[in-house]
């Protein structure tokens, strides 16, 4: 799989039924795909602070999850709005 595949399944897992649109989204609106990435990025750094990979201060890692939240609500907004 590659990495775009990556992103792409793991956000269309989150947004459970709403994966043709997400790939409209990312194909159309490249500030649509750049939220897509910055959210893999964050997952990412999350993910390695969880696992012990990067060690960090608790409070690091909850920015970087308040960040993540605030673009999954974004990204959702987004998808809204597109099949409106």
């Amino acid at each position: 799989m590659t990495p775009e595949e990556h992103i792409d399944n793991a956000l269309a897992e989150e947004f459970a039924g709403h994966g043709a649109t997400i790939h409209a989204l990312k194909v159309a609106d490249p500030a649509f795909r750049a939220l897509m990435e910055e959210n893999h990025a964050l997952w990412m750094q999350i993910q390695n602070i969880q696992h012990d990979v990067t060690p960090t201060e608790d409070a690091v890692r909850h920015d970087l999850e308040k960040r993540r939240l605030k673009l999954l609500d974004e990204i959702a907004a987004r998808i809204a709005k597109a099949e409106a």
